[in-house]
């Protein structure tokens, strides 16, 4: 019996460890999403970005300036969009897309957009 006890108290802990382990994680994402937000707003307003139609962002000019904020933003959002579809059982692809609608409808005039058939517009 106590063997068994043993291992449910093991269980919890993990249970427990896990959970607040990914409170963490996604507090620390949030954070460095939060924090990322000027310089995306500031490539969005010179036009060197948009948002593509599948919920992330994608240089639109030749210029890849600011490359790495760019991807550390597409991984965060990649992680978000996994974690949704855990929850929700559907594809990653599918809450990126769904996002991307989200984003669309809360862009701000000029932003580059694109739409389902993968041409970019500025939003109106």
């Amino acid at each position: 019996m106590t063997d068994k006890i043993a291992k449910i108290v093991v269980l919890i802990v993990l249970v427990f460890t896990c959970s607040y382990s990914f409170a963490q994680d996604a507090k620390e994402l949030k954070t460095r999403m939060i924090e990322r937000i000027p310089a995306i707003q500031a490539l969005k307003s010179k036009g060197i970005i948009g948002e593509n139609n599948l919920g992330y962002l994608q240089f639109i000019s030749s210029g890849k300036e600011q490359e790495g904020v760019v991807n550390s933003e597409n991984t965060d959002r990649k992680a978000v969009y996994t974690a949704i579809a855990n929850q929700q059982g559907a594809s990653v692809d599918l809450v990126g897309k769904r996002r991307a609608i989200q984003i669309a409808e809360n862009a701000g005039t000029g932003e580059w957009l694109q739409d389902n058939k993968e041409k970019w517009y500025q939003k109106k």
